[in-house]
């Protein structure tokens, strides 16, 4: 089956969120880190992280998964969805090739 990619957005509950989490917010977004480290290490994680947008940083990723379910199922997962909410879109990526 032929990969899905999709762009996920991890919205912060304020946009001043990266400045001043609390200690509790803080311990939750140390889980979100471990959490997807584990998809980046198996390849269902094109890249991730935040995005330093001078408007308000929010976290972003590219999944590269078998079905929206597949993606769903992430998301609800993420210790982040506690405290923050998550969009997502699906993509038409170019990437590269596995045969050459």
């Amino acid at each position: 089956m032929e990969k899905q990619y999709y762009a996920i957005k991890l919205v912060p509950s304020r946009p001043t969120f990266a400045h001043d989490m609390t200690d509790n917010e803080k311990v939750i977004m140390q889980e979100h880190i471990i959490y997807w480290q584990q998809y980046l290490d198996q390849g269902i994680v094109v890249a991730i992280g935040p995005v330093l947008d001078p408007n308000g940083a929010y976290g972003f990723g590219i999944l590269a998964v078998d079905s929206e379910e597949q993606v769903k199922a992430l998301i609800s997962a993420d210790p982040a969805i506690k405290i923050n909410a998550y969009e997502y879109y699906r993509m038409m990526a170019m990437v590269p090739s596995t045969t050459h």
